[in-house]
């Protein structure tokens, strides 16, 4: 004979509220096993005789939650291979209920049926209490493992297990990067019964609220300010949507794919700039503008109906989670250079079956030519063809130099320029020097080295067209002093 666990809930508030169904389970004369102790109706049912076991000891007994749970699932289950039994939660048996999950998950194991006899949900109260529509959009999430990237703020959002200072604390921190300091939330304790209490508190004053207790959930209404939806990725993506759609920006709408190739490349350049500036704001200014060029191509392949932004994050997704499986698998990588060589192993794996001639494929054409030099050398170093030494390299730069200047005429010259940069990108790559970075940095030096000869002149009352390049030279040489 299957062995039985009838779950039932007790509901929000006192007896008055209790359905007629569980008040008639409670009162058949079992012996009922309850969560807790702490609940508006228990002293009621106390009074009526009715044979409760409380697991409150329990809570005392560990530090996580997870424990708690694990070992009243375990005791029920111990009791149940005697005879069946009734076990008691505050609202519904199946909301924010982790104990009847771990019963249901488990009861084929075990050999148990698990009957829910039901029981009227605090949810119920609460939407009463707040006098709101969940229909129209509403989240419940436990306070206890709140997470900043699943909360919906155009939704109506219900907290719950917010039972005292240290998780209101938490709980507000995680909303505090979702919604401002001062935002209105509701706090509201023991929804339907004789005891409720709402208190209305900004954001910021939620862990100093009076009363919080296991009947405790917070609210916190849908964001209607429009601005406030502005770190909203989904607000954004409905930003350009509209900027493409029929009534949208003339510009934006005649953009393809190929008109937006030149804007990419130069914002990418202004977010190295604000890099080499070291300046946040220009950064986080700079990186919103590259952001924009990919919602711009994404867009246009969602109106063009061949790909969308998700297609976009789903493909990005795979590959972090492929391509790092020292992370998410099984594979054990334990310094960077170990972290590069699983991943272009992945990425020769990947590239099985494509039809690439050469090991240099693979490197975009577009590339500029300092980066795809570096790029072809990094390429061909990987199979050895590379010098693993200096000297070598020192000989062939000596060599490249002596052809440059013994170069017959203007086409040659250029030919033996380009050979003479690319040995110097050898140069570059055996002292782990970046050529881009360190062209940069001298082109940097030159602008502030160049200005400082053009505001030295002005404040002699002269232009650069009125001094000749024996007074500049004089002038660099005091620039090199500061730059």
């Amino acid at each position: 004979m299957a062995k039985k666990i009838t779950v039932l809930g007790l509901g929000a508030g006192g007896l008055e509220q209790m359905t007629i169904g569980v008040y008639r389970l409670l009162k058949s004369g079992r012996e009922v096993f309850a969560r807790t102790k702490d609940h508006p109706v228990v002293e009621e049912l106390l009074a009526e005789g009715i044979n409760m076991v409380f697991f409150d000891e329990v809570y005392e007994k560990h530090e996580q939650f997870a424990d708690v749970y694990r070992e009243i699932a375990d005791t029920l289950f111990k009791n149940a291979e005697a005879e069946d039994i009734v076990y008691a939660v505050p609202g519904h048996p199946l909301v924010a209920e982790q104990t009847v999950q771990l019963l249901l998950n488990e009861a084929d194991h075990h050999g148990v049926e698990i009957n829910v006899a039901g029981g009227k949900s605090f949810l119920d109260e609460m939407y009463a209490a707040l006098k709101i529509d969940p229909i129209e959009g509403c989240q419940i999430v436990d306070g206890t493992s709140l997470k900043k990237e699943e909360l919906q703020i155009r939704h109506h959002l219900i907290i719950v297990q917010v039972y005292d200072a240290f998780i209101a604390s938490e709980v507000k921190l995680t909303l505090m990067e979702k919604y401002p300091d001062d935002y209105e939330v509701v706090v509201l304790t023991a929804a339907g019964s004789q005891n409720e209490k709402i208190e209305r508190v900004p954001l910021f004053e939620l862990d100093h609220c009076a009363e919080l207790s296991n009947l405790t959930a917070v609210y916190v209404p849908p964001v209607q300010d429009e601005k406030l939806l502005y770190r909203d990725f989904d607000y954004l993506r409905g930003i350009i949507a509209e900027l493409r759609g029929p009534n949208g920006c003339p510009w934006d709408k005649k953009q393809t794919h190929a008109s937006l190739k030149k804007y990419l490349l130069e914002e990418a350049y202004e977010v190295l700039e604000a890099i080499d500036e070291e300046d946040d704001d220009h950064l986080v200014e700079e990186l919103g503008d590259v952001l924009l060029q990919v919602l711009l191509h994404a867009q246009i392949g969602e109106d063009e109906g061949f790909f969308s932004i998700h297609d976009v994050i789903f493909s990005l997704t795979e590959k972090m989670i492929r391509r790092h499986p020292h992370v998410f698998g099984e594979t054990s990588a334990k310094t960077a250079d170990e972290v590069v060589q699983n991943w272009e192993a992945i990425k020769r794996q990947e590239k099985g079956n494509d039809q690439r001639k050469s090991i240099l494929d693979g490197v975009p054409k577009a590339s500029p030519a300092l980066y795809k030099a570096l790029a072809y050398q990094k390429k061909a170093a990987k199979v050895g063809f590379d010098w693993d030494a200096i000297e070598p390299i020192i000989e062939k730069l000596n060599e490249e130099f002596a052809e440059w200047k013994a170069a017959p005429n203007h086409d040659e010259q250029k030919k033996e320029f380009g050979d003479l940069l690319f040995t110097m990108v050898n140069l570059a790559r055996f002292y782990k020097i970046d050529p881009e970075e360190a062209l940069e940095l001298t082109n940097r030096k030159f602008y502030r080295r160049f200005q400082y000869i053009e505001e030295a002149l002005q404040n002699e009352g002269l232009s650069m067209e009125e001094v000749d390049l024996k007074k500049m030279d004089q002038l660099w040489e005091k620039a090199k002093q500061f730059f």
